[in-house]
């Protein structure tokens, strides 16, 4: 019952920091980038305030995956570091309680934390950047220069099944242009046809591939026949704007969207370090939480951290410390260096392996 009380005691302790962390954090990030950002909309476009504060409205949710490491970070350091100044822990280790047990309820938090970072990653924050797009593209820069993309994706659904993949190596929306263009074409869920083309053109308001080669496929994956063709028309197919509009980059995709786009980039022999690392990065990145967890209790037990101001600089340190290991880590990644698995954990490992030092240290 006492280690019950104890426990519910350390949530208490934890909660007032990690909200304070959330708002503070969050506050450094909206002050130092998305008001410039919006108040650059508004000078360069021209923009309505009213659509300048819907983009503020959908940026939130990145902001705040962003900050739960932060806050969790500060909320550990700041909560021990309070009750070590006022000799609670002290009086809590006399009693018989080890810090290894003290550090029971702030790692439940940072595992609920975890998944909240997860949840945010995986399903709100790719929906609000699509969001942040379409009002970017439709509402702010309506007269911008066209786009011009790589490895676009257009999937064709109709009543919940998947009817046709289309992917273009190059999209260039100002000349209506594809060039490398694979259709795959889906009956009752399975693949049924492989159309390849060298090029597409938007023509008097359709598509039309050139230069192509048609492949019947059996269930089995067999191909069963080839057509060659010069010309081929692509009805299903958007027009140039709505395909730039709708085209998703990685950070905007689901892990099932990357998994799906990696697949396709391999059947076509393309790099897929970058979509690689998006994909293994949406589940190492929540796991900063309980890392910065792990370092920041016991280095709350140091009188001089005590107070608040020196606990939030200390986690700015951390997370700064963090982020440079992370960007450096993202780069050698991308660039096929070290194996995209490798770069998105070795920052968390690292912070593991503190975490542990600093609690093994601090359980003498």
């Amino acid at each position: 019952m006492k280690l019950r009380i104890l426990d519910r005691y350390l949530l208490k302790e934890l909660l007032g920091p990690f909200i304070f962390g959330i708002a503070a954090f969050s506050s450094v990030f909206i002050g130092t980038d998305v008001l410039f950002r919006m108040a650059n909309f508004i000078a360069r476009y021209g923009a309505p305030i009213f659509s300048v504060f819907k983009l503020f409205l959908v940026s939130l949710p990145e902001i705040i995956r962003y900050t739960l490491p932060m806050s969790m970070l500060l909320a550990s350091l700041l909560s021990f570091g309070r009750l070590s100044s006022t000799s609670e822990i002290i009086a809590m280790r006399a009693g018989g309680i080890s810090f290894s047990r003290l550090m029971r309820p702030v790692i439940a938090v940072a595992l609920v934390v975890t998944g909240m970072a997860f949840v945010l990653g995986e399903y709100v924050v790719p929906a609000s950047r699509v969001a942040y797009q379409h009002i970017l593209r439709l509402e702010i820069e309506r007269n911008a220069q066209p786009a011009t993309e790589d490895h676009v994706v257009i999937k064709v659904v109709s009543g919940g099944d998947m009817k046709q993949l289309i992917y273009a190596r190059r999209f260039d929306e100002k000349y209506g242009r594809l060039e490398e263009v694979v259709v795959q074409d889906y009956e009752n869920g399975e693949l049924a046809r492989i159309e390849k083309a060298e090029y597409g053109t938007f023509e008097e308001g359709r598509w039309t591939l050139y230069s192509g080669v048609i492949s019947e496929i059996t269930p089995e994956g067999r191909v069963t026949r080839t057509i060659t063709f010069d010309k081929q028309q692509l009805p299903s197919l958007n027009a140039p704007r709505e395909i730039s509009l709708s085209n998703k980059r990685p950070r905007d995709m689901r892990i099932a969207e990357l998994k799906e786009q990696i697949s396709l980039l391999k059947a076509q022999f393309d790099a897929t370090s970058k979509l690689k690392l998006e994909l293994y990065q949406r589940y190492a990145l929540p796991f900063a939480c309980l890392m910065c967890a792990l370092i920041g209790a016991p280095l709350g037990l140091q009188p001089q951290r005590s107070s608040s101001s020196m606990g939030f600089g200390l986690s700015v340190v951390i997370v700064l410390i963090y982020y440079v290991f992370l960007s450096v880590c993202t780069s050698l990644g991308e660039s096929g260096k070290i194996p995209p698995l490798l770069a998105a954990w070795i920052p968390n490992l690292i912070g593991f392996a503190a975490g542990g030092f600093f609690i093994r240290r601090a359980s003498r």
